[in-house]
């Protein structure tokens, strides 16, 4: 292989299956459910090994791009972090990575892959990348399929035709997700899980997505053309983009080109829909348990069997239950059948009804400059706990209905109060009053941490003018 593998990594999308833990501000790829790090770092550290895989390609939404860069660097990796403008799924998604690509590296072999999906076995993934490449050079869009390790519901299956090259077939057909007959069926008769994972060169891909989406990729390659820069983000035009046809990758492509083949794998693939599959890929006792616990919490099992807990902060203690999930947040306690993913999509749907927020946002709520949590709140006061990173700059702002008074219990702040600026230690507080502009600043070497205590007759997060923000989002 004379060039390195471009990996473009699919990281803009939102769900609720790992409810409470994963949530529409902060989605499952970003959690460190087996570990140190998230499903999308190590999708990204998967793909970091120069002898085989080029400069990333990351594809994310305006949402998400402060937690993507925020991983990247942590990981120590660099890649180029493009956003949609809209959600487009799959098919726009990898066709602007691939015209951005092109534009970029010449006419590049790729490999798509989603942030969300765990990889047990890396080495036995390289190799099979390393296999795909030698058959997607030969103008093959090759599509991996799973070899099942059980008749899954969940997945759609692919059946394999006729050897085009060592481990290489053309696709028969691709089916959906069948009822468990008809999947015990498919796995006797050799059809393999759709991991919805692809290796293709890139032109190859944008002419086939010609043939079919002609309009789409004429509107994905004019918002490549019309994209800009925004504090590093490579940004889609919006108005292009908009234009293409919200559509799969499969639908768009794969089920329609003569050019598709699939090869089938082994190692260890999950795309993580459930907490039973968390369950599944996590370390468990000899009675088949399994506790994830932050550093202030733990997890206690006794007389009990197959269960999965997940516990913030609070204590979590079983006594004589089997086969349960519990999963426990600062403001939500989850308690369901491990097996039964149909049900928690019922249960999520009915929250979405009479709590939607609770499906939406954590407590924690992360921003570029840190985070911050509510602690506490009254009909006309709120408490905030807020942690603002190292070199953090709040915008500059002002509030209409609400004041503010700020206490650092760690760090030192600078604040600035129409206008004066000051420095503020440990241990003392400031005064912000309604309609003051301010800002707060972390010009320190360690976190700074204050306590906010809001008043005022309306307290929402929409009452905030931004006049001035080095993240780029002003109001005016």
């Amino acid at each position: 292989m004379a060039h390195p593998i471009i990996p473009l990594i699919m990281c803009g999308g939102a769900g609720t299956r790992l409810w409470p833990a994963s949530r529409e501000d902060r989605p499952k790829q970003f959690l460190p459910l087996f570990g140190p790090y998230s499903t999308f770092q190590d999708t990204i550290r998967r793909v970091s090994d120069p002898a085989l895989f080029g400069r990333p390609i990351v594809v994310t939404n305006t949402q998400y791009r402060f937690l993507v860069a925020e991983q990247l660097a942590a990981i120590g990796v660099e890649a180029d972090i493009m956003l949609e403008p809209i959600r487009r799924d799959s098919g726009p998604a990898i066709a602007a990575g691939a015209v951005f690509a092109v534009k970029r590296d010449g006419d590049p072999i790729m490999v798509a892959l989603a942030a969300d999906h765990v990889v047990t076995d890396p080495v036995a993934f390289a190799k099979v990348c390393g296999g795909a490449a030698d058959a997607a050079a030969a103008d093959r869009i090759v599509t991996f399929g799973v070899r099942p390790t059980r008749p899954a519901t969940e997945y759609g299956y692919i059946r394999a035709g006729a050897a085009i090259g060592p481990d290489i077939f053309t696709i028969e057909k691709f089916v959906e997700k069948p009822d468990s007959k008809t999947a015990e069926r498919y796995v006797k008769e050799g059809y393999l899980w759709n991991a919805g994972n692809f290796m293709f060169r890139a032109g190859l891909l944008i002419d086939e997505y010609q043939s079919f989406e002609p309009s789409s990729i004429e509107a994905v390659t004019a918002a490549v053309a019309g994209a800009g820069t925004d504090l590093g983000f490579v940004t889609l035009d919006a108005k292009a983009f908009a234009c293409a046809t919200a559509k799969s990758i499969d639908y768009a492509v794969m089920e329609r080109t003569k050019r598709a083949a699939v090869m089938p794998v082994a190692y260890g693939w999950s795309d993580v829909g459930s907490w039973q599959a968390v369950w599944e890929l996590s370390k468990r006792d000899e009675f088949g348990n399994c506790g994830h616990g932050s550093e202030s919490g733990s997890v206690v099992f006794v007389d009990s069997r197959g269960c999965y807990v997940a516990s913030d902060k609070q204590l979590v203690a079983l006594f004589g239950v089997e086969n349960l999930v519990v999963v426990t947040t600062d403001d939500a306690v989850l308690v369901a059948k491990r097996e039964d993913g149909d049900g928690l999509r019922r249960l999520v749907a009915k929250l979405k009804e009479v709590a939607p927020s609770v499906t939406e946002e954590h407590l924690k709520v992360h921003r570029p400059w840190g985070s911050y949590q509510s602690v506490d709140r009254g009909q006309r006061f709120q408490v905030k706990r807020i942690v603002v990173k190292q070199g953090g700059r709040l915008s500059l702002q002002l509030h209409h209905h609400r004041a503010e008074h700020w206490i650092v219990v760690q760090g030192t702040a600078r604040v600035t109060v129409g206008d004066e600026t000051r420095i503020v230690h440990e241990n003392e507080s400031t005064y912000i009053p309604i309609g003051a502009k301010h800002r707060l600043e972390n010009p320190g070497k360690i976190d700074l941490e204050l306590i906010e205590v809001q008043t005022g007759s309306y307290l929402g997060e929409d009452d905030i003018v931004r006049i001035e923000d080095v993240y780029h989002r002003a109001t005016s």
